[in-house]
């Protein structure tokens, strides 16, 4: 039966097609289609497929079956010349370097760069720090662009919906609370029906299935605003001050937190946290120690979000010195012994040795916590067109990674986790 297929004039010479066996051709042989619609132009009768393929010819003037027959017998047209790419002009012609290793090989494309990346991050690397506070209403923090103390009852909710839709499922939770709670003792922290534990029941009940982390510390109940209780003399209690973290720490896992996080820096308290969880049958209950957490100026403006800037000095008796490196092996040796299951490492960019240090000495998870002045100090050179703000994110976060770090701390996590999901930065 005789087929129709439709041609241009100008696409005649152009289109190659099937040959008689039925098997597509490779380089500069196409398919021809069978039955193709009728066209107004010109078209082609032809009484069968061979004489189809006959009637077009491959660009050397022979037909398809020549050229297969050709292939068959191993008679392959020569390849055309290799053209190297040509210089600028006034490039000087120099005799090759005497190299047998060129690290360059492997950066030469994109699918090589991919095969070879040794450091990778996902969606699951990342905990979102949520501010939370009593009001409805979702309250901007004026030094941290894009983030919020969020109404505990709606804004945190849709937060954490948004969070997952991009893969995000761990979250650590900071606490605005209300002046007229705190304290000297800062006993609010252990309040069962406190902030803290009301958002925990909440999270727990709308989404059982994720990873809620707690921070163990005074400083957002404190009337000083201290990690600790203060002493008339200004001295920070630590033996005193532990005793009520570990109430602290029992209360938020009775709530239902998965990883309670001590922040204060007061010694010993790992191991008295962990013997009082234990006592109240909380053994799947993990310590996030913040191991090497050093008293940094990049902490301003998350302390502007939870107004807990100590009332008089500072917090140099507890958290580290940032000059200081082999500290932190102490303070890795003792929180390992006491029991910590992840240790962490805080501020995050400008400590990347510490990370490594703690990488390269400890066989459990490293966490580091990418901080309030690390991402606003992106956010204002993004905002003032001095950087490719979603590039230096990115960046600094592999940055993490590759030092170290298994899962970041970051204000950053939606909106990176929108962009390796390829949402853009949302």
């Amino acid at each position: 039966m005789a087929s129709t297929v439709s041609f241009s004039p100008t696409n005649v010479q152009m289109l190659q097609g099937r040959s008689g066996h039925g098997h597509s051709a490779f380089g500069s042989c196409f398919a021809v289609p069978r039955a193709g619609p009728r066209l107004r132009s010109t078209a082609v009768r032809v009484s069968s497929e061979q004489e189809a393929a006959a009637a077009v010819r491959a660009p050397s003037g022979r037909s398809f079956e020549e050229c297969e027959a050709d292939a068959v017998a191993g008679k392959f047209p020569a390849p055309p010349p290799l053209v190297r790419p040509k210089a600028p002009e006034g490039t000087p012609e120099i005799r090759p370097l005497d190299m047998t290793k060129r690290p360059r090989r492997n950066r030469k494309s994109p699918a090589l760069r991919a095969a070879f990346q040794e450091t990778s991050i996902s969606p699951a690397n990342f905990v979102l720090p949520l501010f939370i506070h009593e009001g409805e209403d979702d309250a901007p923090i004026g030094a941290m662009p894009g983030c919020y103390r969020l109404g505990w009852r709606h804004g945190l909710l849709d937060e954490v919906y948004k969070a997952r839709d991009v893969g995000v499922n761990s979250f650590v939770l900071f606490p605005k609370v209300p002046d007229a709670l705190k304290t000297p003792t800062g006993d609010e922290a252990y309040n069962d029906n406190g902030l803290v534990p009301r958002t925990i029941r909440l999270l727990k009940d709308k989404f059982p299935d994720i990873v809620i982390y707690t921070d163990v510390a005074l400083d957002p109940y404190s009337s000083d605003g201290h990690d600790g209780i203060v002493r008339e003399d200004g001295v920070i209690m630590n033996d005193e001050t532990v005793y009520q973290l570990c109430k602290q720490a029992v209360s938020q896992a009775r709530a239902g937190a998965d990883v309670v996080s001590p922040s204060d820096m007061m010694d010993g308290r790992v191991g008295a946290l962990r013997a009082a969880l234990d006592a109240e049958g909380f053994h799947d209950v993990s310590i996030m120690s913040y191991t090497a957490k050093y008293a940094s100026s990049f902490y301003g403006p998350f302390r502007e979000a939870l107004d807990s800037n100590p009332r008089f000095g500072d917090k140099k008796t507890y958290q580290m010195n940032p000059a200081n490196y082999r500290e932190a092996l102490i303070e890795t040796a003792a929180d390992e012994a006491e029991g910590a299951d992840i240790l962490l490492v805080k501020p995050g960019l400008p400590y990347l040795d510490v990370i490594r240090l703690l990488r390269d000495n400890s066989a459990l998870p490293i966490a580091a916590y990418q901080v309030s002045g690390e991402y606003s100090m992106i956010k204002a050179g993004g905002a003032l067109g001095m950087i490719d703000e979603q590039k230096v994110m990115m960046e600094s976060l592999m940055c993490l990674r590759r030092a170290g770090a298994d899962i970041i701390l970051t204000y950053f996590a939606r909106q990176a986790a929108g962009v390796l999901c390829g949402m853009g930065s949302k």
